[in-house]
């Protein structure tokens, strides 16, 4: 009883898929009996890191470092670290941050309470389940139905640091999806670090739909979203499933990194700019309803002002609806960190807010053509101090996207279903009226 008096806090970053594993550690947590709180009030803190590129580890360091001081002045008793950065970095760790009470692998996550329990000197029994505990907003949850990666990116330390591509079988995702459902979620969001080329480790062959048609079934479902769609594996068979079920949100993001072959070659991608102009012009011609989000890399190493010019007139011609842009991130033990012809950051930078700038121009006139329109949205929260509630479409995916506000003088809860009319797009979002 007085282990379960221990107040834990929770420091999550990185992905989506990092989240996953939180929420499990988290629901195992709470079923022992520990409460969750702020690290201000916490007697625990868990840090979950990632540290796929430098500001990420950065990032996660520091964190570290300021639960150490709270440590210091007696605030907090213990701290716990997992996530990508013990993965990748672990005896470093272990050398260098002497303070933090254990390091935990991601494999090892599964046994959290029995970890805290040791730190305590206690031992305990404990049957551990595989559920999830869901952070708010809880209307729409993670399913996490892979892990690792294959692919072989130049410039991607996630093989290194999570492993090969590993399929969850599709009775046990559904399964999880049930459980997640029964936790309140009416949103289903697959992520993966390709959802495409899920199954084929374990079924030897690629087994989405399949698995997208055991979770059409559940009822209380209403949205599943998918991230992330790798171009070479988007086909019709794919694109018709989508379009002929309303369940499935008419959204794909594609992370395409580039246009130009000889850096998609370089970076050991598996499409060509051909490729990606038959696919998007497919989905623009025969799935006209269906948004296309997707992510480049600027500043790879080699990339010439002609080849960044030329992704620049891909995204005129092509038009996306959304797109992310990330500057290139050298990382070490990928293959890229050893090509010539590094671009500085400065230059990365500029050529960031030039392109950025295209984008949002694109986006803006797309956006106002979208005024007038009747949508469906679901409510994610409340924001005091605008005065207005935020909500999504089916195109809309949480916290990367465009998104919409609607004034709190309308009689709203949040996790809710309602029809509005789009009146107004300014800055990142549209203004909506309730029909």
């Amino acid at each position: 009883m007085e282990l379960k008096q221990k107040k834990i806090a929770f420091i999550s970053l990185g992905c989506d898929k990092n989240r996953v594993d939180l929420e499990e550690m988290m629901f195992n947590l709470s079923k022992f009996g520990f409460t969750f709180t702020n690290s201000q009030k916490a007697d625990i803190v868990i840090i979950n890191t990632c540290a796929f590129i430098l500001p990420a580890r950065k990032e996660a360091i520091d964190n570290i470092l300021e639960m150490i001081e709270l440590k210091k002045t007696g605030t907090i008793e213990k701290i716990i670290v997992t996530g990508c950065l013990t993965e990748k970095y672990l005896e470093e760790l272990k050398k260098y941050l002497p303070e933090v009470d254990k390091f935990v692998q991601v494999k090892d996550n599964k046994f959290i309470v029995d970890i805290i329990s040791e730190l305590y000197n206690q031992k305990i029994k404990f049957t551990y389940e595989n559920k999830q505990f869901l952070i708010q907003p809880t209307h729409y949850a993670y399913l996490k139905i892979s892990d690792g990666c294959n692919n072989a990116c130049s410039y991607c330390t996630i093989p290194r640091i999570r492993g090969r591509f590993k399929s969850k079988p599709i009775p046990d995702l559904v399964t999880r999806a049930k459980q997640l459902v029964a936790s309140g979620a009416k949103e289903i969001i697959i992520v993966a670090q390709d959802v495409t080329r899920y199954g084929f480790d374990i079924y030897s062959e690629f087994k989405l739909i399949d698995l997208l048609k055991e979770l059409i079934k559940i009822k209380e479902i209403k949205w599943i979203r998918l991230h992330y769609c790798y171009p070479e594996l988007v086909n019709k068979n794919l694109l018709d499933f989508i379009a002929n079920n309303p369940k499935i949100c008419p959204y794909l993001d594609i992370p395409l990194q580039h246009i130009d072959n000889k850096i998609l070659k370089e970076m050991n991608r598996k499409n060509t700019e051909e490729e990606a102009r038959v696919l998007i012009n497919e989905i623009k011609e025969n799935y006209p309803n269906l948004l296309i989000r997707s992510t480049f890399i600027i500043g790879f190493p080699g990339e010439t002002r002609k080849q960044f010019k030329k992704l620049i007139s891909f995204l005129k011609d092509t038009k996306l609806d959304n797109v992310g842009f990330f500057t290139y991130s050298r990382e070490e033990s990928t293959r890229a960190f050893y090509m010539k012809k590094q671009i500085p950051q400065f230059i990365k930078n500029l050529r960031l807010k030039k392109i950025e700038r295209v984008q949002e121009k694109i986006a803006l006139e797309k956006n106002l053509t979208k005024i007038g329109n009747n949508v469906e949205i679901i409510v994610d929260s409340f924001d005091p101090v605008s005065g207005f509630f935020e909500a999504r479409t089916n195109q809309m995916s949480p916290n990367i996207d465009y998104y919409v506000k609607i004034p709190s003088t309308e009689n709203i809860k949040i996790g809710n279903f309602y029809n509005v009319t789009l009146v107004d797009f300014k800055d990142y979002y549209f203004i909506a009226k309730l029909i």
